[in-house]
């Protein structure tokens, strides 16, 4: 467990396909890493694939497989022996809370009992890409809608909430290195940044990578695969933890696992591992 019993270390990561990223050596990161609570996003496989993959004996594991077979998908991980079994979940549901999006494989919840006695609830979320005037985008308004449902309801049934993923959206202009070019483009179109505005402002979450790293750029999370984008880090901040204050104010530190070069990446994107002090 991370840091000698004292905190809880929470990593999220788009595998872009668990399969793929096994065999290109997401294994080889995860097993020195000593992460507590593993979130996942675009799984994209059959469950029986995904718990043999994870290793049933090491991690419970919860998995919300889109109905579209290959697409999507989002699992919670949850190591057995952390905190000699506290943290595995006492509860845990799939959906956002909208049935349009019940079986689209983006979102799932768990309840966890932490060591000092508060509850956390813990999301792991995939929000659409989009796609600028298709339906791809109407789908990922609606579901950054129901969003603004869920996260303050969530905020209000447990002592601390904390939603982590691949959430699509880059924030700030310091969250894309070429926001010049991208903001007619699905990403860091002005109506998709409100959302965020109001996530981190009326709804009273907390960007946890943004309030440790501070006004700078980055620390990007996601390159495309196409041209030089990894190796001049030419890259998107869109994968987050959003947390209440109390547990976004517990948070110690906040570090992007940036493969060594292109050839070493286990997926597009890369893990976001956040250190969480336990009280």
């Amino acid at each position: 467990m991370a840091q000698s019993g004292q905190s809880i270390r929470i990593a999220t990561v788009n595998v872009n396909g668990i399969r793929a990223a096994y065999r290109r050596g997401m294994a080889e990161w995860l097993a020195p890493r000593e992460v507590d609570l593993l979130c996942l996003q675009e799984v994209r496989a059959p469950d029986k694939i995904t718990r043999e993959l994870l290793d049933e004996d090491v991690w419970d594991v919860r998995h919300a497989e889109a109905a579209a077979k290959g697409r999507a998908g989002v699992a919670i991980a949850t190591r057995r022996d952390a905190f000699d079994g506290a943290l595995l979940p006492t509860a845990s549901r799939v959906g956002i809370g909208e049935e349009y999006f019940d079986d689209s494989g983006r979102w799932i919840e768990n309840d966890v009992t932490l060591p000092s006695g508060e509850t956390l609830t813990l999301v792991s979320a995939y929000v659409h890409s989009g796609e600028v005037d298709t339906p791809k985008q109407a789908d990922k308004y609606r579901f950054m809608d129901a969003m603004l449902t869920r996260l303050p309801e969530i905020a209000g049934g447990s002592d601390h909430a904390l939603v982590v993923g691949d959430l699509n959206v880059g924030h700030t202009e310091r969250d894309i290195k070429n926001w010049k070019g991208n903001v007619k483009n699905a990403g860091f179109l002005p109506e998709e940044r409100a959302y965020f505005d109001r996530f981190f402002g009326e709804v009273g979450y907390v960007d946890v990578a943004r309030s440790l790293a501070g006004d700078v750029p980055g620390p990007y999370t996601w390159w495309s695969y196409r041209g030089k984008a990894f190796d001049t880090d030419a890259g998107w901040r869109i994968d987050y933890h959003m947390a209440t204050p109390g547990l976004a104010a517990r948070a110690q530190s906040a570090t992007v696992d940036r493969a060594a070069s292109y050839d070493t990446r286990f997926s597009d994107h890369a893990p976001l591992v956040v250190d969480y002090r336990l009280s």
